[in-house]
């Protein structure tokens, strides 16, 4: 439908047609030397081009026109194509089954519906069935609904066949989602249970200590083996590690075995648990299962020094015990021996001592990590000799009391304003009556507050020179903070995460490293892409690119692997796919000016192994599904009932409807009549010999 719209008075219409022909008839009345039809002709042409023109100068006339589109309705054929299929019917009747599904598409098509494929690949499109291979290996039904979902959002979609076996093992089940389609669902599989010992799951933690015994937990399971007996195993580099006896008390039985296994090796250790294969088995996939546990060399040990026995040391503890990665020491000289550990981070409390208690454990651990606690035993002028970044101008002894403000512009690590607001609430420290001075290097975490009045002295500070990070408390009794917020709220988490979180930035090693090369995940599945993330630094650590780097990767079988890539600004990951599963150790290798620069690491690509864990069909749920949405199902046998129910009730085309609106100015037919009018009148009156 189009219609022509006016921007002035339609009156103004006759103004332009009286213009045309005044403009035509003075230009043309006198007589000329061509014929009298010769000037009519002419005279008609121009009268013609004048009221145009006329008619786009005064009234601008737009064209106003709906345009309607349709859209066909589609059926969407949602493949299931993982590797469970194969469990329920053998590959040559698959192949059998999707040629005679493509027929079906093309009968669809015919009968002027629009089909489409989509499977567990949402990356890979298909033109055929007959092109799909059942190789992924989980099955996420939702996941794939609901990308027809997202796909088909506002468009003319009429049905969904869902061809799969209803296992899933991954994601939500499709029953708990809400569709705004039918689900045609053509069941595949067998839904008899077959006979199969299984490894349901196994249970261990990401890491161990090294020198630790940790527990690995089995769970196995039997369909259709009663009253058998079968073994599991622990395994290491095809060593037994340990075995235990187990004896299924029915059909269905699941038992429960734990493996103890010893950390000995620093890294990512690759454990294997087994059971044994009896005979009539539907599977022996499920009978295996690989674990992954990565050793690390022990927790990190935090030493507190104390000149004596003090409350704060037992709220001290109390935080960092929370922590695992932590373990907490106690040295008060005179009291208790030193223990012949190495120590990552020292705590000094009210060290050094007036009376000179601890003063060889300074010299000692002067190149560790350390945070300074003073008090009124505190000896202000040697503190003010072994610390740089804050003097204590002040005489020893001397004492005031005050309150903890928080900065709320410290950034070295973050502390939620909720839990930074409860310190103004605290009871007060004792801190040396003196004066306070700070270098550009220290950072304050808190300040002191004299009554209401917040000062620029220090109370907790850190700071970081190129041997160590240090940290000071100007106080004594911040065990009472850790009280008074448990009298609030009833918890300690305020105290105990900002100790945790001074001790853990302390205790960070600064990586100096010019060149680092590093997955983005330490654990991979076989079926993903492993990509690393390359940087690299020159001497004054400015980011540079185009640089060469050798990266080898080396399996845990001893296989080694070895590529190379330059990353660019825009461009710094390098991926590597195809890789089996294990534990792999790398070494990246690139040649500076500065000499050759090497970063090293572990990480472990590890097989999913889902679409072992159930080769039982689930046509229920592919009944429910169908139900739910007010689809049908339909057996794999049944394709042509289905092709039947699918063609009985089509939706009509969809109608689409678009406005388009356009200025006659902007039309390019009518430029080149007016241009047409023009040469017209011009090449005539040449022709005739007026000019």
């Amino acid at each position: 439908m189009k219609n022509i719209l006016l921007q002035g008075s339609p009156w103004l219409v006759l103004v332009c047609l009286a213009v045309g022909a005044l403009y035509a008839w003075l230009l043309y009345q006198k007589k000329a030397n061509w014929s009298v039809q010769t000037n009519r002709i002419l005279a008609g042409s121009r009268f013609v081009l004048v009221t145009i023109i006329c008619l786009l100068l005064l009234l601008n006339p737009y064209l106003r026109q709906i345009i309607n589109k349709e859209e066909r309705p589609a059926v969407v054929f949602a493949v299931d194509n993982s590797q469970s299929i194969l469990a329920g019917i053998d590959t040559t009747r698959l192949r059998t089954m999707y040629a005679r599904l493509d027929e079906v598409s093309e009968k669809l098509r015919q009968k002027g519906l629009e089909v489409e494929i989509q499977t567990l690949q949402s990356d890979k499109n298909f033109a055929k069935m007959q092109n799909i291979k059942p190789n992924v290996p989980q099955s996420n039904l939702s996941n794939l609904l609901n990308g027809v979902k997202n796909n088909y959002e506002n468009r003319n979609l009429d049905k969904v066949v869902l061809i799969s076996d209803g296992i899933h093992n991954q994601g939500l089940s499709p029953l708990f989602a809400t569709y705004n389609f039918p689900v045609y669902a053509l069941a595949l599989g067998d839904t008899t249970p077959k006979r199969d010992l299984r490894i349901r799951s196994v249970l261990a933690n990401k890491v161990a200590y090294q020198g630790n015994e940790f527990p690995i937990v089995t769970e196995v399971e039997n369909f259709g083996f009663p009253n058998k007996s079968i073994t599991a195993y622990l395994s290491q580099n095809g060593t037994i590690l340990d075995k235990k006896n187990i004896t299924f008390k029915g059909d269905g039985d699941l038992q429960s075995v734990t493996f103890y296994a010893q950390a000995k090796q620093k890294g990512i250790q690759h454990y294997v648990v087994s059971i044994d294969v009896l005979e009539g088995e539907f599977t022996a996939q499920n009978n295996t299962r690989d674990v992954y546990v990565e050793v690390i060399e022990g927790r990190e040990k935090v030493l507190v020094v104390a000149a004596s026995p003090h409350p704060d040391i037992k709220a001290l503890r109390s935080a960092i015990d929370k922590n695992e990665n932590y373990s907490f020491d106690l040295h008060i000289p005179n009291i208790n021996q030193l223990k012949p550990e190495k120590y990552d981070i020292v705590i000094f409390h009210q060290i050094p001592h007036v009376g000179k208690i601890g003063a060889d454990l300074l010299e000692k651990f002067k190149d560790l990590p350390a945070w300074y606690i003073l008090g009124a035993q505190s000896d202000l002028n040697e503190f003010n000799r072994i610390y740089k970044d804050l003097k204590v101008t002040g005489r020893s002894g001397r004492t005031d009391q005050v309150t903890p403000a928080f900065n709320k512009t410290f950034a070295k690590f973050t502390f939620e304003n909720s839990k930074s607001t409860l310190f103004d609430k605290l009871p007060p420290v004792t801190v040396p009556f003196a004066e306070y001075t700070t270098s550009n290097a220290a950072e304050v975490i808190l300040y002191q507050r004299v009554g209401n009045l917040t000062t620029e002295k220090p109370l907790l500070l850190v700071s970081q020179d190129a041997n160590r990070k240090t940290a000071v408390l100007a106080g004594e009794n911040s065990w009472q903070w850790r009280m008074e917020e448990f009298a609030r709220q009833n918890s300690h988490e305020s105290y105990d995460e900002l100790v945790g979180k001074l001790v853990q930035y302390l205790s960070t090693k600064e990586d100096k490293r010019r060149l680092r090369v590093y997955p983005i995940n330490q654990e991979f599945y076989d079926f993903e892409k492993v990509t690393f993330e390359s940087e690299l630094y020159n001497e004054i650590y400015e980011r540079v690119y185009g640089q060469k780097i050798t990266l080898t990767i080396t399996h845990e079988a001893g296989k080694t692997t070895t590529y190379s890539f330059t990353p660019t600004e825009g461009n710094t990951r390098f991926e590597m796919s195809n890789l089996p599963q294990g534990v792999y150790k790398y070494e990246a290798v690139s040649e500076t000016k500065g000499g050759v620069e090497r970063s090293t690491g572990e990480f472990t690509v590890r097989s999913m192994q889902l679409e072992a864990l159930s080769t039982t069909a689930d046509h229920n749920l592919l009944r429910q599904l169908s139900e739910k949405t007010n689809g049908k199902f339909f057996p794999a046998n049944q394709i042509d009932k289905m092709t039947e129910a699918i063609l009985s009730n089509i939706k009509p085309n969809l109608i689409h409807s678009s406005e388009e609106i356009s200025e006659f100015i902007n039309l390019k037919w009518l430029f080149f009549l007016l241009l047409g009018l023009v040469t017209f009148e011009w090449t005539t009156r040449k022709y005739q010999g007026g000019y």
